[in-house]
């Protein structure tokens, strides 16, 4: 706490929250383009669309993934960083804490046996909402990156009033919330001891 590491954290945390994703999209194309000399835009370039798979296709894919993966991965990671910071601090303050210090526990040990298993507990539990929008992608980045995905998909069902397209995505979306929320439940039974996978009363 209030160390180096913590402030750069924190700092990282705080503008990855502030940041819009498609601004940062944008500059991180700019960048990319100005610097590197890339054209980076779509999930591979024109000319490999519609051909079947090859090293060359698959190195540009890794060639345009990289913008996507790092925008749509800052702002859920910033907001990550800053929920597992105060967890982490509330946990650290915990009776349970402060008698295994005083015990001689090593503090690598005490500090990821327990209280980091106690603060991953909302992170598991929010696997159902992370889900369909690690499948989907952040619609308005995906626009501005070109990318063909579900998101600009939906966005354009909406937009010609396209229902039984539109519907569709919705239920799917839906349907990746339930898988999701069903993993972080099984997540949420290894993690944490005090959670019961059989229902009823303890006898």
């Amino acid at each position: 706490q209030y160390s180096w590491g913590d402030h750069g954290l924190t700092l990282l945390g705080y503008v990855g929250l502030a940041t819009p994703n498609f601004l940062f999209a944008l500059v991180l194309m700019y960048f990319a383009n100005v610097q590197f000399g890339l054209s980076i835009g779509g999930i591979m370039d024109p000319e490999y669309l519609g051909q079947s798979w090859s090293w060359a296709k698959f190195g540009s894919v890794l060639t345009h993934l990289w913008i996507p993966v790092i925008v749509i991965g800052t702002s859920g990671t910033a907001a990550m960083i800053r929920r597992l910071r105060a967890n982490l601090l509330d946990e650290l303050q915990k009776q349970y804490v402060v008698t295994a210090r005083a015990r001689g526990v090593p503090q690598l040990r005490l500090l990821m046996k327990y209280p980091m298993r106690m603060a991953l507990n909302p992170f598991i539990a929010d696997i159902g909402n992370l889900l369909p929008s690690v499948i989907s992608g952040s619609a308005i980045v995906a626009v501005v990156l070109s990318l063909q995905t579900s998101g600009p998909m939906l966005l354009e069902a909406l937009r010609s009033q396209d229902q039984y397209l539109a519907g569709s995505f919705l239920m799917f979306l839906s349907l990746l919330t339930v898988i999701g929320m069903f993993i972080s439940d099984l997540l949420l039974a290894a993690l944490d001891p005090r959670i019961r996978l059989t229902g009823g009363a303890a006898k």
